[in-house]
């Protein structure tokens, strides 16, 4: 036995008509993460990491550095996430009971621009072939290794302390509400508000849950192929229970490049319906033109430039937010683009570059200590990984960490808890915040088959 990692990574022919990488989401513990058919997915588990609280992006950046630095890697394909590659899904908060984790997968299947590959991972003294990490991957897509009902659930349990029901559909299924009342919600949004004016914070992101429950139990697989499928702009993820389809991408480093998308500002596309007009007319009209929408952008777009400029020698931004369409609301949106610097013969690794990017002002607020503190005050709840980074890197230094938004935990084989939240301003409005929640946990209720 050996504890050197080994890696083989070989092309794979994956047939143009299967639909692409989400033609292999089909067992509920898959690792995923997928973008307009492309992307990774992973099987298995060779190895975890877990951390938690301020230290740990950097406890798993060395954990990973430790593991990658040796390996014996046959990789001829070279492209980012060949070679060994991580899952991983971080708490949002430092405060978090929740186990922050970095997964090393068995088995990978990565598509990109037209190209695919395999990778078969291990830690022990066996041959490595194209002919075995075929046969690898035939055995966990065979139908008769089964599909576990979400066999890696997130051990992460926030305390679930619902206050209204309602029967939903045939009668079955029902939607909690999670730690706090719509209620209480929106008054915590008033609460939010007020400190707002005393000149404290210009901003605060607050969060709330919901809770489903379908007797029937929960087909991850499932919803991860309908939300690849409806939500082709956004990154899908799967990691340990934790599923969504997340619009906004916290950092993406490839060689010496790194991108961010930065959403603030948020319309319900049911809003436009029955008006005339273009929609997309009314969406520049309402986000574009609207002062408070604008605001809460700009903050956000500051926040992460303003972390970012100390890693990079260049950067660009866009001079005026775009509108980014999906499914089932309309954003506004920036990308941001920078030359990240050598410093000392380095250029920061991506996780490296996360403790320094995150909690952003989309997610958390500004300033982040005083908005961080308002958070754990007003929402009444550990986030958990929701509004975390969540993503995957490779041991040359690329990676993509998006923003675990639009998502949910699977907490048992039959109840998954959704999360959304809403940057709040001075100009903000607790019953429009509601709905906003409302149309932000549209994604995951239709992936689960509840009509909203």
């Amino acid at each position: 036995m050996t504890s050197t990692l080994r890696t083989l990574t070989v092309p794979l022919d994956v047939d143009s008509s299967s639909g692409g990488l989400p033609s292999f989401l089909v067992r509920d513990d898959v690792l995923c993460w997928s973008r307009r058919e492309n992307g990774l997915v992973g099987f298995g588990e060779l190895a975890r990491f877990t951390a938690s609280g301020p230290d740990r992006f950097l406890e798993a950046d060395i954990w990973w550095r430790h593991l990658v630095i040796e390996a014996d890697v046959t990789d001829p394909v070279e492209l980012p996430g060949t070679g060994p590659v991580a899952f991983g899904s971080f708490a949002f908060s430092k405060t978090s009971a929740f186990d922050s984790r970095l997964i090393l997968p068995e088995i990978v299947v990565g598509i990109r621009d037209g190209r695919s590959w395999l990778t078969q991972l291990t830690l022990d003294d066996v041959e490595l072939t194209e002919a075995g990490a075929l046969a690898a991957l035939a055995g966990w897509l065979s139908p008769a290794v089964g599909h576990p009902t979400n066999s890696q659930l997130l051990s992460f349990r926030p305390p679930k302390t619902t206050t209204s029901a309602s029967q939903l559909g045939d009668g079955k299924v029902t939607l909690e509400s999670g730690s706090l009342s719509e209620t209480a919600w929106k008054q915590a949004v008033a609460d939010g508000v007020e400190e707002i004016r005393t000149g404290k914070l210009e901003k605060l992101v607050l969060a709330r849950d919901v809770v489903a429950t379908l007797p029937d139990g929960v087909n991850a697989a499932n919803v991860l192929r309908q939300l690849a499928g409806r939500y082709r702009e956004c990154w899908t993820y799967g990691v340990d229970g934790l599923v969504g389809a997340t619009p906004e991408m916290l950092i993406q480093v490839e060689g010496r490049t790194a991108q961010a998308r930065v959403l603030a500002g948020t319309l319900d596309r049911r809003d436009a319906e029955g008006l005339d007009g273009s929609p997309m007319e009314y969406a520049e009209r309402v986000l574009a033109g609207s002062e408070k929408q604008r605001h809460e952008h700009e903050i956000a777009i500051q926040s992460l430039t303003t972390q970012l400029a100390p890693f990079s020698e260049a950067m660009n931004a866009h001079s005026e937010p775009f509108i980014l369409e999906l499914p089932n609301v309309w954003h506004l949106a920036s990308d941001v683009k920078a030359e990240l610097a050598d410093i000392e013969g380095h250029v920061p690794t991506c996780l490296a570059l996360i403790n320094a990017l995150h909690p952003t002002a989309a997610v958390c607020g500004t300033p982040t200590l005083v908005a961080g503190e308002l958070i754990r005050q007003l929402e009444h709840m550990d986030r958990g990984p929701y509004a975390g980074p969540v993503g995957w890197l490779d041991a040359a230094g690329n990676g993509e960490w998006g923003i675990a938004l639009r998502g949910a935990i699977i907490e048992s084989p039959t109840t998954v808890r959704l999360y959304a939240g809403c940057g709040i301003v001075e100009g903000s409005v607790p019953d429009a915040e509601l709905a906003e929640t409302w149309a932000k946990f549209r994604p995951m209720l239709e992936s689960l088959g509840i009509s909203s």
